[in-house]
């Protein structure tokens, strides 16, 4: 299968690819990505997981699972990303710290599944079954809020960290 934007992913896409890597093959679309065909994989950096989401309501749904870290539970904490899969359409969850918060934050998502925020929050994922030695951190939990803001300094310090790695 050929590189394909992400936003003309179906969830039959991953269905039959689970995990599914950015190239650089498409200069002319910086979202192409890739499916990975042999599983489990040695690591999920630069990758997306196609899973089945848990919101806390027990209702599942279909998402692309990002920014995984097999090894630091707080880089994933604030900085694992979400897009959602409901009747043919993708929701990109905001962050805390992203700019477009107010309006594609919890609240947000909230809106776009027609229900109660507290019935979406937390949602969990699991996607450890695609990594090799099935790193614990790859199973988790998205909450509406982190247990603590970090300031914007604190993010890009560990943000950086990640990127020296």
């Amino acid at each position: 299968m050929n590189a394909k934007p992400i936003a003309s992913l179906r969830v039959s896409d991953l269905e039959k690819y689970r995990v599914w890597q950015f190239t650089t093959n498409d200069p002319a679309d910086e979202t192409a990505v890739r499916p990975i065909k042999r599983l489990p994989v040695s690591t999920l950096m630069g990758k997306l997981a196609g899973a089945r989401i848990s919101l806390a309501n027990g209702e599942r749904l279909w998402a692309l699972v990002g920014n995984l870290d097999e090894q630091n539970a707080q880089l994933n904490e604030h900085f694992v990303t979400l897009s959602i899969e409901r009747s043919g359409c993708w929701f990109h969850l905001a962050r805390y710290h992203d700019a477009d918060y107010d309006q594609t934050g919890p609240e947000g998502l909230a809106r776009f599944l027609g229900l109660p925020v507290d019935d979406v929050f937390p949602i969990s994922y699991h996607v450890r079954e695609y990594v090799k030695g099935n790193p614990p951190l790859l199973d988790g939990i998205v909450l509406k809020e982190p247990r603590v803001r970090l300031t914007s300094s604190q993010l890009i310090a560990m943000a950086l960290r990640q990127t020296a790695k």
